[in-house]
């Protein structure tokens, strides 16, 4: 399959570029527009064209993917556990413990590291364009874009709320509500130089969806759905509401913890989202890890 774009021009006003055309019929970014033309990347009926090149009904454009990039992240053998893959996207069940993306702290040993050298190894140029996050100590689910236009339309579709997170935690206590919708906004102290979050008037409108899926004699297991994306969301949540989850060092009690788990009990377990090319629904998911599989079993 050849890495492009193919769109077929219909019903248009005579009258349009092909930048406009692009842009209001096809939701592409202006930002990649220019790019790609820039590049000589964009054809009209196999001939390469400016972006003021007027179109006609039945035009078959063109677009070519940016070929040969380059990203200062060293490919590293590592075992990452595919859970999709196809030319467009590739979505990984990233195990706890391990970064995301190199920093100065974690410079390699990254999960960008492992699926650079994925693509090294079966001969693609692609580089890494992280569309989701999860902290290091989170389980799960992660998306990475294959190319610009992947990055683009899913980056757009995740700010008009086309996705859908869904999370398991184990948590402190029994919940006097078995479901519910917390909206609470969250906040970060400017001046501070921790990382923590608080719920707080001043912070941004942060929502999350719950219910518990079983009581346990020492917590409960919860499954939890964003329906904003802020930094420790449910972590903050569910701290606030006085249900911490096990093993957070940071809004529970994780030092004390690890004989039960050593990391937070979180896990990005379902992911449904419209396919940057397709339109069709992704629905995708994973089971839980080993830790908290024994976490649940010690609590029982």
């Amino acid at each position: 399959m050849d890495n492009k774009l193919i769109f077929v021009v219909k019903k248009i006003n005579h009258n349009i570029d092909i930048k406009d055309y692009l842009r209001e019929m096809e939701n592409l970014s202006g930002r990649f527009i220019r790019k790609a033309v820039r590049d000589g990347r964009v054809f009209v009926n196999k001939e390469k064209v400016i972006k003021k090149h007027k179109l006609s009904q039945d035009d078959l454009i063109e677009i070519y993917m940016q070929e040969d990039e380059h990203q200062n992240i060293e490919p590293e053998d590592m075992n990452i556990e595919i859970v999709y893959e196809d030319n467009d996207i590739i979505v990984i069940n990233k195990r706890p413990g391990i970064v995301v993306h190199p920093t100065k702290g974690h410079p390699t040993g990254t999960l960008s590291n492992g699926i650079l050298y994925h693509f090294k190894k079966n001969g693609e140029k692609f580089i890494v364009r992280l569309v989701s996050r999860l902290d290091r100590d989170t389980s799960g689910l992660i998306i990475i874009a294959k190319n610009q236009f992947s990055h683009m339309r899913l980056a757009s579709d995740m700010s008009k709320d086309s996705f859908r997170k869904i999370y398991i935690a184990v948590v402190h206590g029994s919940m006097k509500e078995k479901e519910g919708r917390i909206n609470l906004p969250i906040y970060k102290e400017e001046e501070s130089e921790s990382i923590k979050r608080i719920v707080d008037e001043r912070g941004q409108e942060s929502i999350t969806t719950y219910e518990v899926l079983e009581e346990l004699s020492k917590g409960s297991v919860v499954r939890l759905e964003l329906e904003t994306g802020r930094t420790h969301q449910i972590r903050v949540h569910m701290s606030h509401l006085g249900h911490p989850l096990y093993g957070d060092s940071l809004y529970g009690k994780g030092e004390e913890e690890k004989e039960y788990i050593e990391r937070q009990a979180l896990h990005a377990y379902k992911l449904e989202f419209p396919h940057p090319r397709t339109g069709d629904i992704l629905k995708l998911q994973c089971s839980l890890p080993d830790d908290i599989k024994n976490l649940i079993e010690k609590i029982k």
